[in-house]
């Protein structure tokens, strides 16, 4: 791949130029793009995008390699992802990248409604929810609900475990995809933590009326069980792919393009709440 021929500050005033003609905006930028094979090299569209490309962030260190390693751990946990990872730009910074997967063809849309769209929230209220709220929303509107349960407990787990406090409703998605409802390939998780370094949360919305202060039981019993219906065996299945997840998520952490100081503080953090977990 070439490099793409925008720095940092021309990429930001790109995404800002096309903001209204985005559909998939956010506070922050994104870039529409189609791949060019031809020219080994993204280009940037108005319209018809299949790719999205998140630049660096000004006042906040490696959002882009941090956003690409956590989705790596996910696929790793059994969480699907869609396409994704990392270029370069002609100053030579890193933009994050990922396949649209509400698109098909050249033109074709899929279906695709975020959480808030389904609950009737909106932007400005996309905190003002619950986690035990959008398991209703599952059963409500998903085509096989205990399937989708079953992926929404790895997400919440996996979110809390890698530090992402901003999990909040337009982060989940339903896509209608082969005649069913189901949720959407992953998207949007990185860790928070590492980035503010003063979270004063752990999830951005409230499990057994709190943001904070969680242990096993609350995900296992309560939410997996009481909330979700999901049995021993299930959860225990789902336990051991995050535990056998754990020694590679550390070698992606180590090889990945974050700080040696970034490094340290993820894996200090994944330490942290496993320990938490196994109480």
């Amino acid at each position: 791949m070439h490099p793409l021929p925008f720095d940092q500050k021309e990429q930001i005033r790109e995404a800002q130029k096309r903001m209204t003609k985005m559909s998939i905006a956010g506070v922050q930028p994104k870039l529409s793009a189609q791949l060019s094979i031809k020219d080994s090299t993204f280009k940037i569209v108005d319209r018809h995008g299949s790719f999205i490309l998140k630049p660096p962030l000004p006042n906040y260190d490696q959002v882009p390699e941090n956003e690409d390693l956590t989705m790596r751990m996910a696929k790793l946990a059994g969480i699907e992802v869609p396409l994704h990872g990392l270029t370069y730009a002609k100053d030579e910074s890193l933009l994050y990248l990922i396949k649209r997967f509400d698109r098909k063809g050249r033109s074709g849309k899929i279906h695709v409604e975020d959480f808030a769209q389904v609950a009737g929230m909106s932007r400005d209220t996309k905190y003002n929810y619950s986690i035990e709220k959008i398991v209703l929303l599952i059963d409500k509107y998903c085509s096989f609900p205990m399937v989708e349960k079953m992926k929404l407990f790895k997400r919440i787990l996996f979110s809390w475990l890698t530090g992402n406090e901003d999990m909040h409703l337009k982060n989940f998605s339903l896509v209608h995809r082969d005649q069913k409802i189901e949720l959407s390939p992953a998207y949007d998780l990185l860790n928070t933590s590492i980035i503010l370094f003063s979270p004063t949360e752990e999830m951005a919305l409230p499990l057994k009326d709190k943001k904070t202060n969680f242990t096993g039981s609350v995900f296992f019993e309560y939410l997996g069980m009481e909330i979700m219906g999901l049995n021993k065996k299930v959860l225990s299945n789902i336990e051991e792919e995050v535990r056998t997840a754990l020694p590679e998520w550390e070698k992606l952490i180590e090889i990945s393009f974050l700080n040696d100081y970034k490094k340290e503080a993820y894996i200090q953090i994944i330490n942290e709440r496993i320990k938490v977990l196994i109480q």
